[in-house]
């Protein structure tokens, strides 16, 4: 998977999805690069940059979108 830019409406960067291609793992970070948690493909989990389970399923996108 290459790199998933997510912007706003207004075109504005707000953070990105990445896979290395390796591991089972897609990383989310933020506009600054800041990494704020992962996706485990194989586990169905995703997880904060903490490591503390949010959720089964991919659910990356509410660590990108948050207020």
């Amino acid at each position: 998977m290459p790199r998933e830019i997510v912007r706003d409406r207004a075109g504005k960067v707000l953070g990105w999805y990445e896979s290395n291609g390796v591991s089972s793992r897609i990383d989310a970070r933020d506009a600054s690069g800041r990494w704020l948690g992962y996706y485990d493909k194989k586990l169905n989990e995703t997880r904060n940059a903490a490591g503390r389970l949010l959720a089964k399923g991919n659910v990356l996108p509410s660590l990108i979108f948050r207020p």
